[in-house]
């Protein structure tokens, strides 16, 4: 083997163990993909939903759930979130309005009854 083409293969087996202990890093590294919330949520009278926040500079809606979970839903216009806040079923509007027409994601995981 020339010295040419073993440094050539010494550089890619370097290359794939340095992504994949890059790859493990990130996995066992929960943190670095974890939202914290810095929205303000308001309590709501709903048998469904706890409470509900939104960010006008950011376009992002945040709504906790009475089980505690915990969803941030993007590119929400600020008419929406208005008028989610003043539906007299904010269960049915979420269900109608915005359950699976915005992106979303899961800020805190569900509080576990005892």
């Amino acid at each position: 083997m020339s010295a040419k083409n073993f440094l050539l293969l010494l550089l890619l087996c370097v290359s794939q163990r340095s992504i994949a202990n890059s790859a493990d890093n990130n996995a066992a590294s929960p943190d670095r993909t974890a939202v914290t919330s810095h929205i303000p949520r308001e309590s709501v009278a709903s048998k469904v939903i706890a409470s509900i926040g939104y960010s006008k500079r950011l376009h992002i809606l945040e709504i906790q759930f009475v089980n505690g979970a915990v969803y941030r839903y993007r590119q929400v216009a600020p008419s929406v979130y208005r008028d989610l806040m003043a539906a007299d079923s904010k269960a049915r509007y979420y269900d109608a309005n915005i359950k699976g027409n915005y992106p979303s994601l899961r800020v805190r995981p569900r509080v576990k009854q005892d």
